[in-house]
């Protein structure tokens, strides 16, 4: 095809490209799932008051409600093997879908910096146990954050299939890992009896639970709603739907919870164990590790590769597609994704990472508002609009079906619009008070929206959309289905 809007990376794949099955969609999932940020991610909401089974609760019920959005958007990658960016395409027009797509590609960049910090810092650990004198080096910190990155590159390189096999062949391991580092936890702090009685020594602040609990639902919604937009670029290499709602029904909200779960039991034996609460894993198997470096090595080497598995797929895929789109012609996956790890090393990514205010109820929840009312524009143009009808020729023409006006949908855009600039204020607020925790001193009616960031903006732009397209002009038609 020599249309602009085409290149083999955004093509739909044939048969013989749809090889994954439910066993490597939910590899993908435990992958993403098992990394650092994940094990910490309960530390932040009971330093903000929580209880342990307050904090696995949140988690839980956040990831079984963003896997709805996933599944739903998942749907349209099987069934036409296209990537997010040309599937977007329906929804915001072949131009505006780059208005989409690079917000995704932007969040991505961000999660992909402050995972390669988490990896560098990982990295530093394990070569300070292999050789003595490297935590005198200048600038060690530093240099082991560029070695991640360097690392991550590398496999950029090796396309989609590459990713693939990192997460299949990683995700046992991740597991394994996990298991022995939950079953120290129940020995050395005496049991499951005294584990839990201990955690209450976790719980930091005394904000009562019912008001965190709906800015912490928001961030936890958030913290992969990334990928319910994205999650096409994975599911167009399913073998059939059943592999990729099971996949993702077993990986996403099992892991995420019983990692969660660990993080929140081996924290708790730390202070059994050495009088203090460790939250941080790298610091914990290092203290551990004390005088065996063979052990220490391989724990190291395991959360290094968690680090990269999470990277590799949630961070790096779908961004790699969305710059190519962009410029398909000028711009391939491998390309675009050299573009996102550029962006991500330059993003910040310790600020982020190190301030709880800033990495749950700033971080996570303003950008879930934004990517929540775009896959809500999605989800209602595809399932409602269109009721599951796709031209995928036209997906790849300046003048087909998906043009609109001069490329851009403008329903799309009011919808998102309308769905995001009530809850800016609140952000703003949020973004400047420093330590903030989640909860607002005094709140005003936008500070209340933003604390229900997500939710609002997800309705209240799918609704918006729905409503602009019973205007009379040139709305969305319902197309007979491609074959």
């Amino acid at each position: 095809m020599s249309s602009s809007l085409y290149n083999e990376d955004l093509a739909p794949t044939g048969p013989e490209e749809r090889t994954w099955t439910t066993y490597n969609i939910a590899a993908l999932w435990i992958g993403m799932a098992i990394v650092i940020t994940t094990y910490t991610i309960a530390s932040g909401l009971m330093a903000a008051g929580m209880n342990w089974w307050q904090a696995l609760l949140t988690i839980s019920l956040g990831n079984v409600i963003v896997l709805i959005p996933m599944l739903l958007n998942a749907h349209a990658g099987t069934r036409y093997g296209v990537p997010f960016p040309v599937f977007v395409r329906a929804s915001f027009g072949v131009r505006g879908a780059n208005f989409a797509a690079i917000a995704r590609a932007l969040v991505a960049c961000g999660w992909f910096g402050i995972q390669t910090w988490i990896g560098g810092l990982a990295l530093d650990a394990l070569l300070g146990a292999v050789w003595g004198g490297w935590a005198a080096v200048p600038g060690h910190t530093a240099i082991t954050f560029i070695a991640f990155w360097a690392i991550q590159l590398a496999i950029i390189l090796t396309g989609v299939e590459g990713v693939k096999w990192f997460e299949s062949y990683t995700a046992p391991l991740l597991i394994a890992g996990s298991v022995a580092l939950l079953v120290w936890g129940f020995y050395a702090g005496g049991g499951v009896g005294s584990v839990f009685s201990n955690s209450a020594q976790l719980q930091q602040g005394n904000t009562p639970f019912w008001s965190l609990f709906w800015p912490s639902l928001a961030a936890n919604v958030g913290y992969w709603i990334t990928l319910s937009l994205n999650i096409p670029d994975f599911t167009r290499y399913a073998k059939s739907q059943r592999s990729q709602v099971v996949g993702q029904s077993l990986g996403l909200p099992l892991t995420m919870t019983a990692f969660s779960f660990v993080g929140i039991a081996v924290t708790a034996a730390t202070v059994v164990v050495f009088g203090e609460a460790i939250w941080d894993p790298v610091t914990l198997i290092t203290r551990l590790t004390a005088g065996l470096p063979v052990v220490l090595i391989i724990a190291m080497i395991i959360i290094v590769l968690a680090q990269i598995s999470t990277n590799m797929a949630a961070n790096v895929v779908s961004p790699s597609f969305d710059f190519s789109n962009l410029a398909p012609k000028r711009i391939s996956f491998r390309t675009g994704g050299i573009i996102t790890a550029v962006i991500g090393i330059v993003s910040f990514p310790w600020y982020l990472y190190n301030s709880v205010g800033a990495y749950i109820f700033t971080w996570l929840v303003g950008y879930g508002s934004l990517l929540g009312a775009i896959g809500a524009v999605m989800i209602a143009d595809y399932w409602i609009v269109r009721r599951r009808q796709l031209d995928l020729a036209d997906l790849y023409k300046h003048d087909g079906r998906y043009a609109y006006s001069n490329g851009w949908n403008w329903r799309a855009i009011i919808a998102v619009f309308v769905g995001v600039v009530p809850v800016v204020p609140g952000f703003l607020n949020a973004a400047t008070t420093p330590g903030f925790t989640g909860v607002f001193e005094n709140p005003s009616f936008f500070d209340t929206l933003y604390t229900y960031g997500l939710f609002f903006t997800f309705f209240v732009a799918g609704l918006a959309y729905l409503i602009l397209n019973l205007i009379p002009g040139r709305a969305p038609a319902r197309e007979p289905e491609a074959t």
